[in-house]
């Protein structure tokens, strides 16, 4: 298979990385199209063997899979100004948030089109992404889409496109809203007299514990909740807190928001 990525930033190469190292692709095989030439020495000391070159440069392109990673913004003057054309054959993975597949395939002028939406973790394989797929897809391209995305960590797929814009404020905008909470925590850490990098060590810590307790107990998140929070104790003084401020409240209300700015993207 040959891939070309649209707009390699962080996301386009955190996939290739992915790709190539579980030999998903020969490094030749890989196509990188950035919009700053400025940034394709840095880019080859990585991807020696691959070819890399800006939109200007491209007048045709050979590939049997073509991912756009530019940013959602950026994607209707992009696609305005690509200079070669799409063949019947080339099947496109979009991974910008809030762009439904309608909109892809009208300015790509181009049916053939996956949407999907991964997140960060993937630079470590260990992300999640939804993903959908416009109808005439075969049963056999799609799972070679599947064999991909699983390279980045775990994928799902989802019937209902409309649910792509939940799992982009869900997941995709997921890591930012733990490191805010994490944040938080290191500070209040600080404030009590903890030196901050020993702050940094003990909420890390017990971030890790609580995810590994999350995923190999049977009890359900309100059960644990309770394990910790004894009665008349400090995690009861804490969680008294949170819910006179309605501090789940506001995260909902976050997320949600998230979803709204996803559905506005497309517009």
């Amino acid at each position: 298979m040959k891939i070309a990525i649209l707009g390699a930033g962080n996301m386009g190469l955190s996939f290739s990385k992915s790709f190539l190292k579980y030999e998903l692709i020969k490094p030749e095989n890989l196509h990188l199209i950035i919009r700053n030439s400025s940034k394709i020495s840095k880019i080859a000391e990585e991807f020696t063997k691959s070819k890399i070159s800006t939109f200007e440069e491209v007048k045709d392109l050979d590939a049997d899979l073509i991912i756009i990673a530019v940013k959602p913004q950026d994607f209707q003057t992009v696609a305005q100004n690509i200079q070669f054309t799409l063949k019947e054959n080339q099947m496109v993975l979009s991974i910008m948030a809030g762009i439904n597949i309608e909109k892809i395939q009208k300015l790509l002028n181009h049916p053939l089109v996956v949407r999907a939406m991964p997140n960060s973790p993937t630079l470590l394989g260990m992300g999640i992404t939804g993903y959908t797929a416009a109808a005439g897809i075969s049963f056999s391209q799609l799972i070679n889409i599947e064999r991909l995305l699983n390279s980045t960590g775990r994928s799902v797929y989802l019937e209902n496109e409309d649910l792509l814009d939940g799992v982009t404020a869900l997941s995709g905008s997921g890591p930012a809203y733990f490191y805010y909470i994490i944040d938080a925590m290191i500070r209040a850490g600080v404030e009590m007299g903890i030196e901050e990098n020993l702050s940094k060590l003990f909420v890390k810590q017990t971030m890790l514990g609580a995810y590994h307790l999350i995923n190999n107990s049977e009890k359900n998140l309100e059960e644990l909740i309770k394990d910790v929070a004894s009665k008349g104790g400090t995690t009861e003084a804490a969680l008294k807190t949170f819910e006179e401020n309605n501090f789940k409240e506001i995260l909902k209300q976050g997320i949600l928001n998230a979803e709204k700015r996803a559905k506005e993207l497309n517009n």
